[in-house]
Order: structure tokens, then C-alpha cells, then sequence
């Protein structure tokens, strides 16, 4: 069979590939179009640059070289341009009409617990808070005594508000060499009245009523507990009890109320922790992120007793710091009232502060 022997220009080439299941007279169904790889000082539809067809489907098939002349070539390059760019178009509004049908089926999803609180730029302030918030600034760092005076001009409600202190400490307590978890025992106490439940038997059950305990009791406590009974702030037991108080690990492990060697509330010595905790014994623990929150006193203490009850809290911390800590302990450190903003301690002075011996 005679071949056409010109040899014209083409700037790109085609795969095509046969199919038989279309009808014959359709080129863009007939055959399906993708560019390849062509050198620049190459003709691709040449003598010596044969068109190429392909076999649809992923099977295995034969290549064969095939050579057409001018004017089929021509119907056929302009049949594969039109081919190629009508297939781009499907393709495009396919993908429009995929996104699309998405978009409008596609639901929010309903925000729970802390993800559904307003964000803190979305938060409305009260007028009272906005204006106490005035009193300091908010990047810098206080001495001790100018932030317990501080504390004291942001407590402004109708009640006495709790001072709190907030550390922030390098640690992450998903390790067990840094967890942090004890007491202190705070000088100018608490100023709450601490509500004292005991867990015993036998002798110490008198000792316990002796002591100044609000509730003693043993196993009959123990079916109290089991069925909602609250209304105690601390609940010590004594080591005799303890395989019977474990029971309640679901119900008191939640609240903080789970007696504890570290903390103090598993002892043989019971009056010893009722006086303590009774004078203002604070238990503190850090959370998930190695945040320590704790206690210091009332709002309506004099500077000088906050103050002596905050370094007793900074020591306390100091002093238990886990083995597992390195580098930088304390991160920052702030304190604040319950109603009140916070207020920035300089770290480095709050380490250093010696108490006054008029103060102690």
C-alpha cells in the first residue's frame, strides 16, 4: 500500500486508542487523545514518526505502526483537537457539579463542650469588669506586694472573693516522674469553714468525734456516699478502711474527694489532719496542660496575710517540683480574685522575696 511521503510540523502529539463499542463515524468517541512527549527538533507526524493506537481498557495489547496520508492525517489532527478539548470541558463541569453537590450537601458539624463557647474576642465583658480592668496592664509584670494591692482594688463585688494563684510550670504530667500532686498548709488559713467527713472503725471512731470531725462514720458512710451523699469538703479514712472506701473511686476520683496518701487524707494520726485541714491545709495537684490552681485566702485579708499565705504556696510548689522536670520550672505565674482579671508576677522576684520578720 502507498504511503504519502510529506513530512509537515505538528507541535504536539496523540495516543489514540480503539474501541469498537462506539460508532465509527464519531472520532472523538473512536479515540481517545493524550499528549506525549515530543523533542522540538522532531516532526512527530512523519515518515519516520508513526502514529500510535492503543487498545482501550488496562489488558495488555499490541502496538502497530501505522502511516496516513496528508489529507487523512489533517481530519485526524483536527479531530483530536476538538476531541481533547471537549473532553477537557466535561471533565471541568464534572468537577463544578461534584464540588457543588458537596457544598450544598455537606452539613456543619454541631460544636460540643469547650468548642462550643464563644471565642474570647467574641465574649462581652460586664461594665464593672471592663472598668477594674483599667487598674493594671496587662503584659506587665508586678512585684509580690504591688500585685496583692492590685488584688485587693479588683475585688469589687458584694462578696468576699477568693484570692487564687495560678502557676504555670514546665511540666507534663501524662509522665508519671512529672506529675505534681500535694498540700500546703497556709498560716493565715483559708478563711472557709472546711467541712470534715471520717472514714474509721473501732477506736479511732471516738478519737475522730473528739477531734472536731463533722461526719464519722464506717460502712454506713460508706452506703451514704454510694447513694449521692455530698455534702462533706474533705473525707479522710483511715488505712483499715481503705479496701472498702475503693469502691467509691468512681464517685469521689471526679470530685477531688478520693482520700489519698500524698494528700493527706489516709493517715493513722486522724486528729492531726482534721486540726490541719480544719486550720487551712490546702491540697493542689497540676492538670493536663501543668497549670497549678490553687487557694490562698479571701479578698478581705489584710496585704500582709495574702502575702505570707502566697509564698507559702510558691514554696510548697518549689519545694515539690517532680523529678522528671528539666530546664525552666516556672513559666509564668499569675494571681487573681474569682471575680477579678489577673495580674502578672515577675517570676525571678517571687523566687527571691524573703518575708519581713514583722510578718511572720
Amino acid at each position: 500500500m502507498a504511503m504519502a511521503t510529506c513530512n509537515p510540523t505538528v507541535h504536539s502529539s496523540f495516543t489514540m486508542a480503539h474501541t469498537s463499542s462506539v460508532h465509527p463515524q464519531d472520532p472523538s468517541s473512536l479515540l481517545s487523545f493524550r499528549p506525549i512527549a515530543a523533542s522540538s527538533t522532531a516532526n512527530i507526524f512523519s515518515l519516520c514518526h508513526p502514529l500510535i493506537l492503543q487498545r482501550r481498557g488496562g489488558r495488555s495489547t499490541n502496538w502497530v505502526d501505522l502511516k496516513f496520508g496528508r489529507e487523512c492525517r489533517d481530519h485526524l489532527v483536527v479531530a483530536a483537537l476538538a476531541a481533547e478539548i471537549e473532553v477537557a470541558e466535561v471533565v471541568e463541569e464534572n468537577e463544578e457539579e461534584g464540588n457543588g453537590g458537596t457544598a450544598t450537601s455537606a452539613l456543619p458539624k454541631i460544636k460540643k463542650g469547650k468548642a462550643a463557647l464563644p471565642l474570647k474576642r467574641d465574649r462581652t465583658r460586664s461594665k464593672r469588669f471592663l472598668e477594674i480592668q483599667k487598674l493594671r496592664e496587662t503584659k506587665m509584670e508586678y512585684d509580690l506586694k504591688t500585685a496583692i494591692s492590685l488584688l485587693k482594688q479588683t475585688s469589687s463585688t458584694k462578696f468576699a472573693e477568693t484570692a487564687e494563684a495560678h502557676f504555670r510550670l514546665n511540666i507534663d504530667p501524662k509522665y508519671n516522674d512529672q506529675q505534681l500532686r500535694a498540700t500546703v498548709n497556709l498560716p493565715k488559713g483559708t478563711g472557709q469553714t472546711v467541712k470534715v467527713a471520717v472514714l474509721t472503725q473501732g477506736e479511732k471512731f471516738d478519737e475522730a468525734k473528739n477531734a472536731g470531725a463533722d461526719l464519722v462514720g464506717g460502712e454506713d458512710l460508706i452506703e451514704q456516699i454510694k447513694g449521692g451523699f455530698m455534702e462533706f469538703d474533705k473525707l479522710i479514712a483511715s488505712p483499715d478502711m481503705m479496701p472498702k472506701v475503693a469502691s467509691l473511686g468512681k464517685l469521689l476520683g471526679p470530685r477531688g474527694l478520693m482520700p489519698n496518701p500524698k494528700a493527706g487524707t489516709v493517715t493513722t494520726n486522724i486528729p492531726q489532719a482534721i486540726a490541719e485541714f480544719k486550720q487551712g491545709k490546702v491540697e493542689y495537684r497540676a492538670d493536663k496542660t501543668g497549670i497549678v490552681h490553687l487557694p490562698f485566702g479571701k479578698a478581705d485579708f489584710s496585704e500582709d496575710d495574702l502575702l505570707v499565705n502566697l509564698l507559702s504556696a510558691i514554696k510548697s510548689v518549689e519545694a515539690n517540683k517532680p523529678t522528671g522536670a528539666k530546664g525552666v520550672y516556672w513559666k509564668s505565674a499569675h494571681i487573681c480574685s474569682s471575680m477579678g482579671p489577673s495580674i502578672r508576677l515577675n517570676i525571678r522576684e517571687m523566687l527571691d522575696y524573703k518575708i519581713p520578720s514583722s510578718n511572720a
